[in-house]
C-alpha cells in the first residue's frame, strides 16, 4: 500500500467539543464568567444597600481626625491624629509583635525540636510534654492565661517586683531602662553592618576551604572576634556613647524608662510559646527525614555530635523543614490579630475595630486590613521560597 493510500485511511478527526484542550478552555472561560458575574452582583447589591441607607463610600475618612487614644504606639500619637495614622500605628504594632514572635519562636522551636531527639530521657521527656501540652491548648486560652492569670496577677505599681538591670514588673507591664544613643552612634551601626558582611564572606571562604582541603577554620571564634573587635574599634574612634534612662518609681507610676504594656508582653510571649511547639515538631520531622547513613558517615569522619548536627544533618533537613516552617510563620503573623481579645492595639483592634466603628466604613476598613495580611503572607512566602531554593541548590 502506498503512502497516498495510507493517508486516505487515516483516523477520523476528533470532534471539536471532544478535544480535551478546547474543552478545558471552555470550562475555564465559563468558570471565570460565573466568578466575574458573582463579584459584579455582590458589588451592585452592596452599592444598592448602602445607597438605601444613605451611607457614603470611599477612603476620604482616612484624612479625618480619629479622636481616640491608643495605649501603645511606637509612632507619635494623640487624639488629634488622623485615621491613616491610626492605620500606621496598628500596622507597626502588628509587625513588631510578629517579628519578635518569629525570631524567638524559631530559636525556641529549634532548641525544643533537637531536645526531643536527645538520648537523655529527662530532656527528651520534658520536650515531649511541652510540645504535646502547648499544641493541644487553644492559643486564645493561652493568651488569656498569660494576660489575666500571670501579668494581671502581678502586684500593684507601689509593690513592683524588682528585676536585674534596674527593671521592674507589675500589673501595668514591664519597665526597663531606655537606651539613649548620641549622634555618633550611627557610625557604630555602620561598623556592625560591615562586620556582618565580612563574617558572611568569611563563612563562604571557610566552607570552600573545607570542601577543597578538608581543613576546618575556626569560623565561630573568628566571627565573634571580628564582630566585637570592629564594633569596639568604631565605638572608640567615633567617640559614641549610650546613656540609659532608668525607670523611677514615683507616687502612682514610673517616670522615665521604657514601658512594655502587659498586652504586648502577653501576646508576644503567647505567640512565641505556641508557635515554637509546632516548629519543634517540624524540626524533629526534618531531622528524622535525613537518612541514618548520613549520621554514620559523619561519625566515621570523627565529627562530634554538635558538628554532625550543624554540618551534616541540619543542612539536609532544612529542605524538609522550610516549607512547613513557612506556614508557621504565616500562622504566627495572622494569629497576632488575637491580640484584640486582650486589648493589644494591633491592626485589627485599631483599624478594623475602633476606626471601623467610628467611621462606619466597614468595606473600606476590612478591605485594607485584608490586603495588609495578604501582603504579609505573600512577602513571607516569597522570602522563605527564596531561602528554600537556596537550600536546595546548596544541597545539590
Amino acid at each position: 500500500m502506498t503512502t497516498q493510500e495510507m493517508g486516505h485511511h487515516s483516523a477520523p478527526r476528533m470532534s471539536f467539543l471532544n478535544d480535551p484542550v478546547i474543552r478545558g478552555i471552555i470550562y475555564q472561560v465559563v468558570v471565570a464568567a460565573i466568578l466575574v458575574g458573582f463579584i459584579a452582583w455582590i458589588i451592585g447589591n452592596t452599592a444598592a444597600n448602602l445607597a438605601a441607607q444613605n451611607k457614603s463610600t470611599g477612603f476620604d475618612f482616612l484624612w479625618r481626625t480619629a479622636g481616640f487614644d491608643i495605649s501603645f504606639s511606637l509612632l507619635p500619637w494623640s487624639r488629634g491624629s488622623y485615621y491613616w495614622e491610626a492605620f500606621l500605628v496598628g500596622l507597626i504594632n502588628t509587625l513588631l509583635v510578629a517579628v519578635i514572635g518569629i525570631v524567638f519562636a524559631t530559636i525556641l522551636g529549634f532548641t525544643i525540636g533537637i531536645a526531643r531527639l536527645s538520648t537523655n530521657f529527662i530532656i527528651s521527656s520534658l520536650a515531649t510534654v511541652y510540645i504535646e501540652v502547648i499544641r493541644n491548648i487553644p492559643l486564645l486560652l493561652q493568651l488569656f492565661f498569660w494576660y489575666f492569670a500571670v501579668l494581671k496577677a502581678m502586684p500593684a505599681v507601689r509593690n513592683s517586683i524588682e528585676l536585674p538591670f534596674e527593671s521592674y514588673i507589675n500589673q501595668r507591664g514591664i519597665f526597663v531602662p531606655k537606651p539613649l544613643p548620641d549622634e555618633q552612634f550611627g557610625f557604630v551601626w555602620v561598623g556592625l553592618l560591615l562586620a556582618l558582611v565580612a563574617i558572611y564572606f568569611l563563612r563562604r571562604w571557610a566552607k570552600t576551604r573545607l570542601e577543597a582541603t578538608g581543613q576546618r577554620f575556626p569560623v565561630f571564634l573568628t566571627s565573634l572576634v571580628l564582630l566585637v573587635g570592629v564594633t569596639a574599634l568604631v565605638w572608640f574612634v567615633s567617640g559614641a556613647s549610650v546613656a540609659f534612662d532608668p525607670p523611677v518609681l514615683e507616687r502612682f507610676n514610673f517616670r522615665g524608662g521604657l514601658a512594655l504594656p502587659p498586652e504586648f508582653v502577653a501576646l508576644a510571649f503567647g505567640l512565641t510559646i505556641y508557635t515554637a511547639a509546632f516548629i519543634a515538631e517540624t524540626v524533629r520531622a526534618g531531622v528524622l527525614a535525613v537518612s541514618h547513613g548520613q549520621t554514620e558517615a559523619a561519625q566515621s569522619l570523627g565529627l562530634k555530635e554538635g558538628d554532625r548536627l550543624r554540618l551534616v544533618i541540619v543542612p539536609q533537613a532544612m529542605r524538609v523543614i522550610v516549607p512547613p516552617l513557612t506556614s508557621q510563620y504565616l500562622n504566627l503573623t495572622k494569629n497576632s490579630s488575637l491580640g484584640a481579645a486582650i486589648g493589644y492595639p494591633e491592626l485589627v483592634n485599631v483599624f478594623a475595630g475602633t476606626s471601623l466603628n467610628q467611621t462606619g466604613r466597614a468595606i473600606e476598613c476590612i478591605a485594607i486590613t485584608m490586603m495588609v495580611y495578604l501582603s504579609f503572607s505573600l512577602l513571607t512566602s516569597a522570602i522563605m521560597n527564596w531561602y528554600n531554593a537556596r537550600v536546595r541548590l546548596v544541597e545539590r
